[in-house]
């Protein structure tokens, strides 16, 4: 079991999937890096922004023939 502290309130968190602090609910900068879809969340918006460009550049592509 790991220990993870809080870098706001230095309290010792013991569960392994938390990324809020039990304490003080602040965050644990804990991110998930696997995946697809992790690397597009933290990428922020701009990775949203051009998947759904692409998604409705290829409809009206594909709904021209």
């Amino acid at each position: 079991m790991s220990d993870i502290i809080c870098p706001h309130c230095k309290n010792s968190v013991y569960d392994e999937d938390a990324l809020l602090c039990h304490f003080c609910g602040n965050s644990l900068n804990r991110h998930s890096s696997g995946g697809v879809l992790g690397v597009m969340r933290s990428a922020g918006m701009k990775w949203v922004w051009v998947t759904v460009g692409i998604i409705i550049l290829a409809a009206f592509v594909l709904s021209s023939f």
